[in-house]
């Protein structure tokens, strides 16, 4: 496998952590190493990952999740939280360095949107069929920037206060499930997957090898 295709990054996203269930304030994907056909579930299932990995990070914590192919990095500051999706490979520190601009753009995206509040609450609500008034143009140039870590190396030197062992490694989503949670019965339950998209999840498990780059 290439190399850039070892170090991949297939989603970022800002999450309201602030109370559950967690909000999906914006999000990018990268999928063109998918099939047409596997997109649409793939991207419903990452950010059913990521919603859930949001909701089980404490304020200040990083956390890195493995499930089967990819890693799940989630670091939460306060009411908000970021979460990149990438390859197994994809190295530990420029994750958490990107995580970090996320972060540091989202207050700032938020005070500029005087109808979040009400927003954030209807979504909650699950009444809410607008569009978040929060705009966070920052993912999309970030998930190119990221692409090659290598590339990131200048940025990699500046943050090295980041002590890799502070950030708490998962095998599997379900470590950080609460007692008696399964991701299965997270899945049959959520709302945000459609009936493809449950059907892809239980064929790539039974597979061990969920959503594969074809």
């Amino acid at each position: 496998m290439a190399d850039q295709q070892t170090h991949k990054i297939y989603y970022l996203g800002a999450f309201d952590s602030s109370n559950k269930p967690a909000i999906n304030i914006q999000q990018c994907e990268d999928l063109g190493s998918f099939s047409f056909y596997q997109r649409s579930s793939v991207r419903e299932f990452l950010v059913f990952m990521a919603k859930t990995v949001a909701e089980r990070t404490e304020n200040g914590q990083r956390q890195s999740v493995q499930e089967n192919n990819y890693t799940a990095h989630v670091f939460r500051q306060g009411d908000y939280s970021a979460v990149a999706i990438v390859t197994e490979q994809y190295p530990v520190r420029p994750a958490f360095s990107l995580l970090q601009k996320i972060l540091d753009a989202v207050p700032g995206a938020v005070r500029t949107a005087p109808t979040y509040p009400e927003w954030v609450e209807g979504a909650r609500k699950g009444n809410n069929p607008t569009q978040c008034p929060v705009v966070l143009p920052e993912l999309n140039t970030l998930i190119i920037k990221y692409q090659d870590p290598k590339q990131a190396d200048t940025i990699m030197r500046v943050q090295q206060e980041l002590d890799e062992t502070k950030v708490v490694m998962h095998k599997t989503i379900e470590s950080v499930l609460e007692r008696g949670e399964k991701l299965d019965n997270l899945v049959e339950r959520s709302n945000a997957l459609s009936a493809q998209s449950k059907m892809f999840y239980k064929t790539a498990k039974k597979q061990n090898s969920c959503c594969v780059i074809s």
